[in-house]
């Protein structure tokens, strides 16, 4: 058993390497992904008109209580 296990990865070392796609893809897609990330939280976060302020003190005014 052991002798096969040795024949294995003997054979195993020996083959040549070929790239898989995350080898020849792998950082084009990260980049790719990146780059739509920032530019769609860029519209978001320029374009909604959405008011940044975090504190609702002066906003916010309370309604009259209804009986």
């Amino acid at each position: 058993l052991a002798r096969s296990i040795q024949h294995t990865s003997v054979r195993q070392a020996h083959r040549k390497y070929e790239p898989d796609f995350h080898d020849k893809y792998g950082n084009l897609v990260l980049l790719g992904g990146a780059a739509v990330f920032t530019t769609v939280w860029g519209y978001v976060l320029t374009q909604l008109g959405m008011e940044w302020g975090l504190s609702p003190v002066g906003r916010i005014t309370p309604r009259e209580w209804r009986e």
